[in-house]
């Protein structure tokens, strides 16, 4: 019997069917909310998915009844219709889902004077008669200068608009003015706005905001499309290298999400996107290349050397954002080639770069940054953590969304565990795994080494192919086991060892003991939701009293709002840039002996 594995993205989660079986099949038995109200009929049109890569059976005449020759051409299929013909991987756009995946686009704020680089400017201007015959840009200049404006410039799409605005209002308007120069301009009144985006190896989060009064007037988070090219940013890089026009395909699946997102959040806000005036984007350094259209190549080659380290201002109409025409965008510093500027945001909105007590802070992730901040000093690395904290490369891994088992204890001699909204189990996320590793230490069913020692009613199979059975088959949402493998365990360990490892490194630099840390910041979507008494139990973070362990959600996108409501905070994260100390890991004489050490239990 021919078997294949579909890869499920960017939900993560993997089906193994037999042949013949269709993709919607698939997606039943692996749990995976494939929308699709005729039950498989071939006759709605909604279980659209996207082939990545693999081979498919010849497109139906139902797909070409609802599916053009160009999406049949760029491998759109109905997941009802196709049948692998190998192992596949495809995609699924949000509409086709039935569920959606936990996105954190939550963080701690904090008050900040309001400063934003694209200023209001109003005024009321005396109407030209045949005794005035000033332009209309003249007279605006006259009337700035009276407010205190050196002499303003004008960005062309303004010029095209600004006389019969002028006209339609009674020489009121209010001006969005950058530097300067008049990049925008409206009907008195109209609130003028800033978009701020994290873009997240795997997960993108973004928030609209009023430059006025600095409220967030709504927030939304969103997979990362590039995840169908690799679920890090080294695949993503050699998809780029080895692809004729991998960069620009890459940097435009992730403009199409900024987009949409876009517009949903302006449709939350009962806004136009044209109001948006002003924009802050942060990533890690490979994330914000591919964005801005930057080379990466260079990123994936030792050195790893970032094409561009410092600040930089684009115009958003030139990377095909759909703002307002004259909208600027802001990318922060990046400090090396595996710490971008996501981590710049994540230390400016902690604020631990100020701070007089000794701080470690974790963003964690695909890639997890880790600063240590130390009697002035600021010491930080990038660490490969890899995608186990996503759910994948785990045997019943998938991304936190309903069903997924997110929490398990081990307690009065049984294990418990929790699923993400309370539904009945189909995968475990991250902080299940993490979570599921810690209980069966604590249980003593698994050694430190991460083999399976002690038999246990729940713990099957000899040898290598021992597993602890989390959830029977008849209390799964999918009808089949979900269970714990020696494999799952050592990915935990590898992604645990090199956090671990680089902490260490780093309180090697600052000349610290454990002890010596007065504080931890947990930042990251995965940081928010981790038990830290677990991460603790295994060693990924260190031996601490938890009241000492701070979790702060989404710092990063807290960082990038910051910068775009304060001139002044952009100064400050282009100073951390400065000021931080890199330490590339992989050029450590300590970092193996360190890595194999931490990878224990």
């Amino acid at each position: 019997m021919t078997v294949f594995q579909v890869d499920f993205e960017p939900v993560g989660r993997r089906a193994t069917i037999e042949e013949g079986k269709t993709l919607l099949e698939a997606a039943q038995s692996a749990g995976v909310g494939l929308v699709a109200p005729c039950g498989g009929k071939g006759n709605c049109g909604r279980c659209k998915i996207k082939l990545q890569s693999g081979t498919m059976n010849t497109p139906s005449k139902d797909e070409e009844a609802f599916l053009t020759s160009e999406e049949l051409a760029e491998g759109w299929r109905l997941g009802c219709r196709s049948i692998p013909r190998s192992d596949v991987k495809v995609i699924l756009p949000p509409e086709s889902l039935t569920t959606t995946q936990r996105l954190q686009v939550e963080g701690q704020d904090l008050a900040i004077s309001l400063n934003p680089a694209v200023h209001i400017l109003d005024l009321e201007l005396k109407a030209p008669d045949l005794q005035d015959l000033v332009s209309d840009t003249s007279r605006i200049r006259q009337a700035a200068a009276r407010e205190g404006s050196k002499t303003l410039s004008f960005d062309s799409p303004v010029l095209e608009i600004l006389s019969l605005l002028l006209r339609q209002n009674n020489w009121k308007v209010r001006l969005a003015v950058w530097e300067e120069q008049v990049i925008a301009a409206f009907p008195p009144g109209t609130a003028l706005l800033g978009l701020a985006v994290d873009i997240g190896t795997t997960k993108v989060a973004a928030y609209l905001v009023d430059l006025e009064t600095g409220e967030t007037l709504a927030k939304a988070g969103a997979m990362n499309p590039q995840i169908g090219y690799g679920e890090d940013v080294v695949s993503r890089i050699s998809y780029c290298n080895e692809n004729i026009n991998g960069r620009e395909e890459l940097q435009t699946r992730l403009i199409e999400t900024l987009n949409t997102k876009t517009a949903d959040l302006c449709r939350q806000a009962h806004v136009s996107r044209d109001q948006i005036v002003d924009s802050v984007f942060v990533g890690n350094t490979a994330m914000h290349h591919l964005f801005a259209g930057f080379p990466v190549r260079q990123l994936g080659e030792s050195p790893y050397i970032a094409a561009v380290s410092e600040a930089v201002n684009l115009l958003a109409r030139d990377l095909g954002l759909n703002l307002n025409s004259g909208a600027r965008v802001y990318l922060p510093p990046n400090i090396a080639g595996f710490v971008g500027a996501d981590h710049v945001s994540m230390v400016l909105a902690s604020e631990i770069w100020k701070a007089e007590d000794r701080v470690l802070a974790l963003d964690i992730g695909t890639n997890t940054e880790i600063t240590l901040a130390s009697a002035g000093k600021l010491f930080c690395c990038s660490t490969a953590s890899g995608p186990a904290f996503e759910g994948a490369h785990i045997r019943d891994g998938m991304r936190a969304a309903p069903g997924a088992v997110e929490k398990i204890q081990f307690t009065g001699g049984d294990f418990c565990y929790q699923t993400i909204e309370g539904k009945k189990a189909v995968g475990i996320c991250g902080s299940g795994i993490l979570d599921a590793a810690a209980a069966l230490l604590e249980a003593g069913l698994i050694s430190r080494t991460g083999r399976f020692e002690k038999t246990h009613s729940r713990v099957q199979g000899d040898g290598k192919d021992k597993a602890f059975l989390l959830v029977a088959a008849e209390d799964t949402g999918h009808g089949r086991d979900i269970r714990v493998t020696r494999s799952d365990i050592n990915e935990i360990q590898l992604a645990k060892g090199a956090i671990r490892a680089g902490t260490i490194l780093l309180l090697q630099a600052a000349g610290m003991e454990i002890e010596d840390v007065d504080r931890v910041i947990i930042a990251g979507a995965f940081g928010t939701y981790l038990d830290i008494q677990s991460a603790i139990d295994i060693g990924m973070f260190l031996d601490l009293p938890a009241a000492r362990f701070f979790q702060i959600g989404n710092a990063a996108g807290i960082g990038a709002k910051q910068m775009l409501l304060s001139t002044g905070r952009r100064r400050e994260a282009e100073t951390i840039a400065n000021r931080e100390d890199y330490i590339e890991l992989s050029m450590h004489p300590g970092f193996t002996e360190a890595y194999m050490k931490a990878i224990y239990f």
